[in-house]
């Protein structure tokens, strides 16, 4: 009998190589032309002149701009870090050996991911003091950013851990190992490895979330750029202010895309240093 395959498709031949290549020059044809004709339409319409970008000299402007994205960092680094304990507490929660507690963990992760952020948001800041309870806008995001993205992060932890083969926890245990150290040791370190990607990915779109809290007026980066945009004193530089912003928020990204890629080798050589005990202690 033969082997089975571990591929889902056929390597491609000849000809299909040669269609994905012609395919691949038109689509990069495409993208050139498109990327090509906005260029010269915002260079017809006077967007690259130095009159409509004076504006980002004013001292007052950049305070400003830079006020925006201290808020939107501190929004972001509330939310990520409550939203790994989150989707860590609820991630065990749902992997529990009692039926109570998966029920309720699995009841908590599904309501959430399943309401949009936006009206979490809403719900926190405009609700809220309905029934006496007075929400800032910072703590309604943050709020907001936790419950959503961290329902999505237990998922995908309990995923990675489920996605471990069996045989190595099976292994573990009968080397005597307890399940804390079995889940401390040899779970968590072959998950973390391949959520990493995922997790980063997820952190990307709650940077971005980050960005709905200018509908509560939550004065972050976004909120500043409209305020600026739609400013007559400084003739409504709507797109330049758009552009600035769009280079901060793709800057942010990948600069957490690199510390990821950085966490991820560290881990992966501590993973090969670490020694796994194997007298059953947690």
């Amino acid at each position: 009998m033969s082997a089975p395959t571990a591929v889902l498709f056929d390597v491609p031949g000849p000809k299909a190589r040669a269609r994905n290549g012609v395919l691949g020059v038109v689509a990069v044809v495409v993208v050139a032309a498109l990327l090509a004709f906005v260029i010269v339409r915002l260079a017809a319409t006077g967007q690259f002149d130095g009159a409509v970008w004076e504006w980002i000299l004013y001292e007052n402007i950049q305070l400003a701009l830079l006020e925006g994205l201290g808020n939107t960092l501190r929004a972001f680094a509330a939310g990520a870090v409550l939203a790994l304990v989150f989707g860590a507490v609820f991630a065990l929660g749902r992997l529990s050996d009692h039926a109570w507690v998966r029920g309720i963990s699995t009841a908590v992760v599904e309501f959430f991911r399943a309401v949009p952020l936006v009206v979490l948001m809403f719900i926190f800041y405009f609700g809220m003091p309905s029934v006496g309870v007075t929400v800032s806008t910072f703590t309604a995001v943050v709020v907001g950013l936790t419950l959503y993205n961290g329902s999505v992060l237990a998922e995908i932890f309990r995923s990675g851990v489920q996605a471990v083969p069996r045989g190595q926890s099976e292994a573990a245990y009968a080397l005597g190992m307890r399940k804390s150290a079995v889940m401390r040791f040899v779970l968590l370190p072959q998950a973390i490895r391949s959520m990493l990607p995922t997790i980063v990915s997820q952190l990307v779109v709650l940077l971005k979330d980050s960005a709905l809290g200018f509908l509560i007026l939550y004065p972050e980066l976004l909120y500043q750029a409209r305020v600026l945009g739609s400013s007559g004193q400084l003739g409504r530089p709507l797109l330049p202010v758009a552009f600035v912003v769009a280079v901060v928020y793709i800057t942010l990204c990948l600069l957490l895309t690199l510390l990821a890629n950085r966490l991820e080798a560290r881990t992966r050589r501590s993973a090969a240093a670490t020694p796994v005990p194997v007298d059953g202690g947690a």
